[in-house]
């Protein structure tokens, strides 16, 4: 996909009426970052990492304040604590390991914490009815890493999952180590063969070779509450982007008891399912929102698992591919998909445009108490807010880069989460202003030119645009066309039969009728659109009536009123047509058309 170099950041859109208000936290790169809906920035905890960053009630926030650094090391946090509103740590937790890394002045105990941890109180991290994580005590699920070796894996040194459960004074409770449930993985001989040779290699830190990326409690459900022992509320629910990997631990054994990968081609269901690749964020939906008991996953695409080497894989690691992402719900039992945030639910045509919704790491989706769902498309830093029928009625682009000497530029953003308003009692419940979607093929910076061209010729002879044209070797198979969103229909009026134009334009004596000919296949009519539109909004509010004729459905009538090529927008006075124009126009010229029309 392109990708321009001046965009807007900070809130673009906010429908306050659809959309779920309250706080957003996410990590910044320059501390904690707290948003409301305009996007004012509330507080910053400066130096407060987040791997991730979350709120609990009265205004604490969870985070870190340092990462293990060195080659020795890979994504380790050095503690986890939780600091209240002023920034005083309440909470801290560094006594996982004692590191003694070489260069280090002294060894330390650290948390070695990585991408996920749990507050007692609340299964998954972010608000839930019923769901409200300890400020006080309470015990924490934390994830981990632990160097081993373990030669059914590999040879080489291991980068391990690790999950702990620490109490409020930060004794270890109970542990649960990845490696040592290496066959309930469901790996293949071809996996494990590439495994040993490479376990996802980072130097000397070692073998990555699931990289868990979540994990969080059942918590209450409603298969457990029918029989199935595989759901109990205490067990753990995880995802390995790694390996493309879902599984759920028993809590009281340690064993994997419900998984879904490595291969998606193993049945009928997971075939229907498609590949789950470099997936994050997997948490069954809690008790009390829409989709309970569903599960909800980021399904990043991008590389991910082990297997025989493909043109792609040449070594067979990241052996599964694909350039987009989609956000999935899906039914645990069945695998039957529930709801879906994929390229096509955004407006996009798979084999063209799916990389425009697509972040191949980090990300997340939360559902909300109002069946929304806020995702976090984390590497181009997008966090978005979509209902149940995919509209976007929230969006926010983060304006903080990473500004190193050596490493990308990037503004990527690794988690959000929202929280109601009353987690933040110290702040008054902000004042709420919608923010309209911008049109996007009229928005300009200063000094650009205005949209449209300065003259159009017709070019007598010439056919229309036709979509498919522009797509080369991409059809409309690839897409259910009836799902299309339709573009013609905020100001204008369709007209539907040779009975409809009758009584909509022919007999109409009030005031003029304006009529667009055109199709929603128009690659030329969209471009007038919203230039036509801004202009009988602002300029000449209810002087005419505004009707849409769709020449695709309404042949008769576009043979009858002799519209050989589109957009022809017409006026008519009395059932006698005034005067007309063909193609695009710039605004002031299509603000001098309807003027000389109501002379």
């Amino acid at each position: 996909m392109g990708y321009p170099s001046v965009f807007p950041t900070g809130t673009i859109l906010y429908d306050k009426e659809k959309a779920w208000n309250g706080y957003t936290i996410f990590p910044s790169g320059r501390g904690a970052l707290l948003l409301d809906m305009n996007g004012n920035e509330v507080q910053r905890w400066a130096g407060l990492g987040g791997f991730p960053n979350k709120i609990l009630p009265g205004g604490y926030v969870m985070g870190t304040t340092g990462t293990r650094s060195g080659k020795y090391a890979y994504q380790d946090q050095i503690d986890l604590v939780q600091v209240d509103w002023e920034g005083k740590i309440v909470w801290k937790f560094r006594n996982t390991e004692l590191i003694a890394d070489p260069g280090m002045e002294e060894p330390e105990y650290q948390a070695r914490q990585h991408h996920d941890y749990q507050r007692e109180g609340s299964s998954v991290g972010y608000y839930y009815p019923g769901g409200e994580p300890r400020t006080d005590g309470g015990n924490t699920l934390i994830l981990t890493h632990e160097n081993v070796y373990n030669h059914k894996i590999s040879d080489k040194r291991l980068i391990d999952d690790k999950i702990i459960e620490v109490d409020w004074e930060g004794n270890i409770l109970w542990s649960w180590r990845a490696s040592d449930h290496f066959e309930e993985m469901g790996f293949d001989e071809a996996a494990k063969n590439v495994l040993f040779r490479n376990p996802g290699l980072h130097e000397e830190a070692g073998g990555d070779w699931l990289h868990i990326n979540s994990m969080s409690t059942l918590g209450e459900n409603k298969w457990y509450d029918a029989g199935d022992e595989r759901f109990h509320p205490d067990n753990i629910i995880f995802d390995a982007r790694n390996a493309n990997i879902l599984g759920i631990i028993s809590k009281a054994t340690g064993e994997v008891v419900w998984r879904l990968g490595p291969d998606f081609n193993e049945s009928e269901a997971t075939r229907k399912l498609g590949w789950i690749i470099g997936q994050h964020h997997l948490h069954m939906i809690p008790k009390g929102l829409p989709g309970e008991g569903d599960l909800l996953v980021f399904d990043n695409g991008g590389e991910g698992g082990y297997g025989n080497p493909n043109p792609g894989a040449v070594t067979g690691v990241n052996h599964a591919r694909r350039d987009y992402s989609r956000v999935l719900q899906f039914n645990p039992v069945t695998l039957e998909i529930t709801w879906q945030y994929t390229p096509l639910e955004a407006g996009f045509l798979l084999f063209t445009d799916a990389s425009k919704f697509y972040s191949s790491y980090i990300s997340s989706a939360q559902r909300l108490p109002n069946g929304n769902t806020l995702i976090t498309e984390g590497s181009d830093g997008r966090i978005l807010e979509v209902t149940p029928e995919h509209e976007i009625v929230w969006e926010w682009i983060s304006p903080y880069y990473t500004h190193n000497e050596t490493g990308p530029r990037n503004n990527m953003i690794y988690r959000a989460y929202r929280y109601p308003y009353s987690y933040v009692p110290q702040e008054p419940v902000p004042v709420e202003v919608p923010i309209p979607k911008m049109e996007n093929t009229t928005f300009r910076v200063a000094n650009a030119g205005a949209f449209g061209a300065k003259k159009v010729i017709d070019v007598e002879g010439t056919l229309p645009y036709y979509q498919d044209v522009a797509l080369c070797v991409a059809t409309d198979d690839e897409e259910d066309v009836s799902k299309r969103e339709k573009v013609f229909t905020s100001v204008f009026e369709p007209v539907s039969s040779l009975a409809d134009w009758n009584d909509k334009v022919l007999k109409v004596r009030d005031k003029p009728v304006l009529v667009l000919f055109g199709a929603e296949r128009c690659v030329h009519c969209k471009a007038l659109h919203p230039v036509l539109e801004e202009a009988l909004k602002e300029e000449f509010s209810d002087n005419f009536h505004v009707r849409f004729v769709n020449v695709d459905e309404n042949k008769d009538i576009a043979e009858g009123c002799h519209v050989e090529g589109i957009p022809v927008v017409a006026v008519y006075r009395a059932g006698k047509e005034l005067q007309r124009f063909n193609g695009e126009r710039a605004y002031d010229d299509v603000c001098d058309f309807l003027d000389q029309a109501l002379v």
